[in-house]
């Protein structure tokens, strides 16, 4: 009994956060990485891991858990027809690839370095998504060559690099492909799979036998985690995307904007503090 009530409220900012991340995913196609490595971060260090090592965990167990979150997202995005499947075809593989990089890179990295990475980029995400001129079409063509693999090589390795399903990086630029935010939410819920499930795997061999790790981990991915917060971001997934499409597309830049703002301000501050 007093075991259980020492961990209640650990399990129960699982369930907070797997709720909060799986209504994002649905709702902003951002797979709910930018919820779960903060609140999986937070968890791992009240528990006691060292925080260069709760960082990887956070990272990891966050891609685990996207993987049902995206393919729940995602169907439910398709059957809206939200789904640009041309651009999954030609970005597939490449983002395939990048993710799987990305975790080769993050696990020679520093828990402090890839919460740097990760506020950084999502600040200059937020700063995009919030302006008001929404004019930018950098990668308008992206079916020439250098975007054809650049972009999806660099958006599958940073987002398995910081634990995101893709989202954060993937619906901006869609949208500056002068993709609606609708279409661009339910392509970005897509790509989530492709980068969330070798990504997580991934990281449970380069974690492998790390004694640094909480009870009951696979490398650096924590089960008791995945196999609390999992459920719930699957049934608050579907239910964000419904959401979604009854949000106007402004609205739907300014909820994403500011979530992604709250999360870079808290992560940059932790790696200063730390």
């Amino acid at each position: 009994m007093e075991l259980l009530l020492q961990w209640f409220p650990l399990l129960f900012l699982m369930v907070i956060a797997g709720a909060l991340g799986g209504a994002l995913a649905g709702m902003l196609g951002v797979g709910g990485g930018i919820v779960y490595v903060p609140a999986l971060d937070l968890l791992f260090s009240l528990i006691g891991v060292e925080s260069d090592v709760s960082m990887h965990a956070a990272v990891a167990t966050s891609l685990a858990i996207i993987v049902p979150t995206s393919i729940s997202s995602s169907l439910a995005h398709h059957k809206r027809d939200s789904v640009d499947l041309d651009i999954v075809r030609l970005w597939g593989p490449t983002i395939l690839l990048g993710s799987i990089i990305g975790v080769v890179a993050a696990s020679q990295l520093k828990g402090s370095i890839l919460s740097l990475g990760f506020g950084m980029m999502t600040f200059f995400v937020a700063m995009n998504m919030l302006l008001p001129n929404q004019k930018i079409t950098f990668f308008k063509r992206y079916s020439s060559p250098s975007h054809g693999i650049a972009v999806p090589f660099g958006l599958g390795g940073f987002s398995s690099m910081l634990g995101i399903g893709g989202g954060t990086f993937t619906v901006p630029i869609l949208t500056m492909m002068d993709r609606s935010i609708h279409r661009a939410v339910g392509t970005a819920a897509a790509f989530g799979l492709l980068i969330s499930l070798p990504g997580a795997l991934s990281f449970v061999i380069s974690g492998w036998g790390d004694n640094r790790m909480p009870i009951a981990s696979l490398g650096y991915v924590n089960l008791i985690a995945l196999v609390i917060m999992a459920p719930v971001t699957v049934l608050a997934a579907s239910m964000g995307a419904m959401g979604a499409h009854r949000l106007e597309q402004r609205q739907l830049r300014l909820l994403f904007g500011f979530c992604l703002f709250v999360i870079s301000i808290r992560m940059i501050f932790k790696t200063f503090l730390t």
